[in-house]
């Protein structure tokens, strides 16, 4: 969270910073942003908290970084220490304000924020987002929340499912509408907007207004005050942030970069990149140099990405590599850099991502890396934005305007010093075990055996489907106790055990037949005995009865047969067709 204790923007015609207490917000709000050191306003909130307090619906419009969370976060906690004072009964289950964002890095940020502002309240702020296990959100909605903070995704999916009722909601939140715009989120939106009240209190703010938000804002607010803290002209990067654009060479890109990282006076630093896949080598090469990176993106598991934004926080590490997914609800002070390691796509994107710096009132530094192929996407944002930046000086990592337009001392090489090497790494950060497995939850399914733990089995199953006790020896002792006793038997009358094996027969019986006497001219061969009876149900009767009403041939030995004559033609010799012996 920004500090506001700083004065607010230089045009004359905004208001003056205004303490909070000068608005008649709740004095225990106000004591819990004191302790955050939070006193006076910026001109978003100075003009929103008026209407908002009164319960107006309102669409505030103002670039990142201008404190627009406590804009909308503190009304909602004013209705709440209201309805607590007037009403003084036990607090409600049902949550009474929702808070609707795009990502799900800018819903933990946004919680953040208002739990800090209401800490002194008891302000029950719930998290709702994907990535997550369901169960601690739904304990939390079964104990009860007053304000609810989400991503559209999840929110529809716990309302589709009942656990997250809507219906006592008096105050509805959409922050980044043009976000949400962006990324298709706008019919779970509005399906959203149709399960609460339609007497609620209703603010939007964005960044910029599409035609889109505008249909959406007219369709579902009721006579809402547009409030635009900036003039028309304000739409550009911060003032206070130093922009700088390099045609560079795809191959020394990374050498720039790290060249970069060195500059004097650098904090936190913030690298952009188009894929994820781009993110995690960038990430990858400056760690090999010696630097202390982390990414972000879309690949990597909920808990890995709250791992990287903690660590990044902290100061554990001091680059954070991230793709569009980081853009938007990334407010970590002490972030001086910014650098788009590809060009961006349009002017919005561009505005989103060096809005990470300079934020605030904050001065900082922003470093955009166009190559050949972007010139002319890049000639299209420096003219929307009038950069003054239309033809970037061609660039490497040698050349001495690098240096000395951003302040890197003459010795940095592509790897950082030994020495400067302080911070602790991402593998210093513990990654929170988020329960995405989730656990048991009801009676029924505690019951069963998966969730007890599988006990030791008592009972096997043979390979002709029965069951044996567990005392009964297996199959494979059986065979070999039978192999043992031929032995045996073979040993005491002097004669070899002879060589068994088994034929089915089609009533199912199963046979043994000594192949050794079959093999001995002259002798006549028994019928085989029935080795064990079949199965004495289903088809095993049918068999059995088919199997005594017509007998099974016996097995005879193959006898050679006698030579043929053949008669001799007229003419021919007899010996022509005499058969050989």
């Amino acid at each position: 969270m920004p500090e506001q204790g700083d004065a607010p923007g230089d045009d004359p015609g905004h208001p003056q910073a205004v303490p909070f207490r000068d608005f008649g917000v709740a004095e225990v709000i106000c004591a819990s942003l004191e302790t955050a050191g939070i006193v006076t306003t910026f001109p978003i909130q100075a003009l929103t908290l008026p209407l908002a307090l009164g319960g107006s619906d309102i669409i505030g419009q103002a670039r990142t970084g201008t404190g627009k969370t406590l804009a909308f976060g503190v009304p909602l906690l004013h209705m709440l220490a209201a309805a607590r004072a007037e009403g003084g009964a036990p607090a409600r289950k049902l949550p009474s304000a929702l808070v609707v964002v795009p990502t799900r890095e800018l819903a933990i940020q946004v919680a953040e924020d208002i739990n800090k502002a209401g800490k002194g309240l008891g302000a029950r702020v719930l998290t709702v987002y994907g990535g997550r296990a369901y169960e601690p959100q739904l304990d939390a909605l079964k104990a009860g929340t007053d304000i609810v903070v989400g991503t559209p995704g999840r929110l529809l999916d716990l309302a589709n499912r009942k656990n997250l009722d809507l219906s006592q909601v008096r105050a509805l939140v959409l922050d980044e509408a043009d976000k949400m715009l962006d990324l298709g989120f706008l019919p779970d939106v509005e399906r959203i907007l149709r399960l609460t009240p339609t007497d609620r209190q209703t603010m939007l703010f964005s960044a910029t207004m599409p035609g889109e938000v505008v249909t959406l804002a007219r369709r579902h607010m009721r006579r809402a005050t547009n409030i635009r803290a900036e003039q028309p002209d304000e739409g550009a990067p911060p003032p206070l942030t130093a922009q700088h654009a390099y045609r560079t060479h795809q191959l020394d890109k990374i050498e720039v970069l790290a060249r970069l990282l060195q500059a004097k006076d650098r904090g936190l630093a913030m690298v952009f990149c188009h894929t994820k896949r781009g993110a995690d080598q960038v990430a990858s090469a400056l760690s090999d140099r010696g630097f202390a990176p982390a990414a972000v993106h879309g690949d990597l598991g909920q808990s890995q990405r709250e791992r990287a934004l903690r660590a990044f926080r902290s100061g554990k590490v001091d680059v954070l590599v991230a793709t569009e997914v980081a853009a938007r609800g990334i407010d970590v002070d002490g972030v001086t850099h910014v650098i788009n390691y590809e060009c961006p796509d349009d002017e919005k994107t561009y505005l989103h991502r060096i809005g990470r710096t300079g934020r605030a009132g904050r001065a900082g530094v922003a470093v955009t890396f166009v190559d050949w192929a972007d010139m002319q996407r890049w000639k299209l944002i420096n003219d929307t934005l009038d950069l003054g930046i239309g033809e970037p000086a061609e660039t490497y990592s040698t050349s001495e305007h690098l240096f000395s337009e951003l302040s890197i001392p003459p010795d940095a090489t592509g790897r950082l010093p030994v020495a400067l090497r302080a911070r602790a790494g991402l593998s210093a950060e513990v990654e929170e075990d988020l329960g995405e497995t989730g656990r048991t939850r009801s009676r029924r399914d505690r019951d069963r055996p998966e969730a007890r733990g599988n006990p030791t089995r008592t009972r096997t199953r043979t390979r002709r489907g029965e069951d044996r006790a567990a005392g009964a020896p297996a199959a494979g002792d059986a065979v070999a106790a039978i192999a043992a006793d031929g032995l045996e038997a073979g040993e005491g009358d002097g004669t070899a055990a002879r060589s068994r094996r088994r034929r089915r027969l089609r009533n199912g019986q199963e046979l043994v037949a000594a192949t050794a006497r079959l093999s001995e001219p002259g002798t006549p061969s028994e019928p085989a005995k029935a080795s064990e009876p079949a199965k004495a149900s289903g088809r095993g009767k049918v068999r059995e009865q088919r199997a005594e009403a017509e007998p099974e041939p016996a097995i005879r030995p193959l006898v050679a047969a006698p030579p043929v004559s053949m008669p001799a033609a007229p003419g021919v010799p007899a010996a022509i067709f005499q058969a050989p012996a």
